[in-house]
């Protein structure tokens, strides 16, 4: 891991740059489990309204499923130096009963409606209980942003 010339964050830093990422990444892994199949991972497109990941897939996917039977996920932004994961629960809505200004958020940032397509959808809703961001060993003590669904200070 690298160590050498790495600047340790302070914790308003540290959240600052989290939600600059939140705001302007566009993928995030998205981690699921099913009782009966076990653990599955995916990149999805998101949107980040200033509280929660909001995430879209194709309704009958694997995702989609797992997140029906087992709500729990673990969302990490795609870089490994630069870590930023999140957990939380999913909370589903059919394209069809979507608030509609995440949806048209979610359209807006990347051109595409899922509303608009023929397949159905489903809008999945993530507001973290937990947030942990670092930059390489350094910042591994004191990781932990948000704890029970409050930004430490």
């Amino acid at each position: 891991m690298q160590t050498t010339g790495i600047a340790r964050r302070d914790v308003p830093e540290r959240r600052r740059d989290t939600l600059e990422r939140l705001a302007g990444e566009r993928d995030i892994w998205v981690s699921t489990a099913h009782p009966d199949h076990g653990p599955h991972q995916v990149p999805l497109w998101f949107w980040w309204d200033g509280r929660a990941v909001w995430m879209c897939t194709g309704e009958t996917s694997a995702t989609a499923r797992n997140v029906r039977q087992e709500p729990r996920v673990r969302l990490a932004l795609p870089d490994t130096f630069d870590v930023v994961l999140l957990q939380g629960e999913a909370e589903c809505f059919p394209d069809r009963g979507v608030p509609e200004d995440a949806a048209d958020a979610f359209a807006e940032k990347f051109g595409w409606d899922p509303r608009a397509e023929e397949g159905p959808f489903l809008y999945i809703r993530v507001a973290p209980r937990t947030v942990l961001a670092w930059r390489g060993e350094p910042e591994l003590r004191g990781r932990v942003l948000m704890r029970d669904g409050a930004w430490l200070e």
